[in-house]
């Protein structure tokens, strides 16, 4: 007997209530809510990429950071990174592949963010791949090149430099667990 599965769109998507994300067609629901440490270290994050966009106004005044903003990647895809940094022009919706991107993982999301995410970002582009793990205070830093990812390095509690058109910018991971 085949096994029958729906297959949404975009369009379905952008009708749906709670939080999703929309990969290949088949939705994943985001719940319950992140724990404490997973926004904290989000946030810590953030504001340090943030920093670097205020502090070099010149050079990166094209880049944008955002949290929890829904990445429309094609027809039956849409994901919800948990930081993203696009160095174009942005409207109200985002259509191009992020520079950068973190995830910071939990349990529930770890097969997401590992595999389909990993193929996902590295298939569309996207420069830098951060998984942050706060409850084992770790981040595995992905670049991508010709041949796709490559691990650049696991940080602890080091910096991790990251250099996007003109910018250059730092995440001190001493900083950005509990």
């Amino acid at each position: 007997m085949l096994a029958y599965h729906e297959y949404y769109s975009s369009s379905d998507y952008q009708q749906w209530k709670g939080d999703w994300e929309l990969i290949g067609g088949m939705p994943y629901a985001m719940s319950p809510s992140p724990s404490v440490s997973h926004q904290s270290a989000a946030t810590q994050i953030t504001s340090q990429l943030l920093n670097t966009v205020n502090a070099e106004k010149k050079s990166c005044g094209k880049c944008t950071i955002l949290m929890e903003t829904d990445w429309f990647v094609s027809n039956d895809t849409v994901v919800r990174p948990d930081v993203l940094i696009v160095c174009r022009k942005v409207n109200e919706k985002v259509l191009v592949a992020p520079e950068l991107i973190v995830e910071v993982v939990s349990q529930s999301s770890s097969k997401r963010d590992e595999v389909m995410k990993f193929e996902l970002y590295q298939k569309e582009g996207v420069n830098y791949y951060i998984l942050a793990y706060p409850e084992k205070r770790i981040a595995k830093v992905y670049v991508n090149s010709n041949n796709g990812f490559s691990k650049m390095d696991d940080f602890l509690s080091e910096q991790a430099y990251f250099k996007i058109k003109n910018c250059n910018f730092i995440i001190d991971f001493s900083t950005v667990w509990r």
